[in-house]
């Protein structure tokens, strides 16, 4: 017996088929100098995430939170060092599942990275 699949299964079925998917998350550029950009603006891009939060942390995911950094980085992947600043951070893109202290941000359960360095 052949079944016709519906369209409303169909859709469905495609739609989990996307979640939980472990597809690698990439960064670009993966290091990036802002004192080469105009006005210091590095935009970042993340592939293999769609709408990704991004946050500046550490190498295993963890975004800083309310800690303080040398640079911010936006919702639009947008980054910016901070006047009087220099060193390294870590920009990450990801999904999120957001810890309960308030101070210590998100820790990414799937990201990608890339650095930037502050003049």
């Amino acid at each position: 017996m052949i079944r016709k699949l519906t369209p409303g299964i169909f859709l469905a079925a495609l739609f989990l088929s996307g979640c939980g998917s472990n597809s690698p998350i990439s960064v670009s550029p993966a290091s990036a100098d802002a004192q080469n950009f105009p006005n210091g603006i590095v935009q970042f891009k993340a592939t293999g995430v769609a709408s990704p939060t991004w946050c500046i942390g550490s190498a295993n995911g963890l975004c800083n939170g309310n800690i303080a950094s040398i640079a911010t980085i936006d919702i639009n992947g947008q980054a910016q060092c901070l006047a009087g600043h220099s060193g390294t951070v870590t920009i990450l893109a990801g999904r999120g599942v957001h810890v309960m202290n308030p101070d210590g941000g998100a820790q990414l359960s799937h990201f990608g990275s890339a650095q930037l360095t502050c003049p």
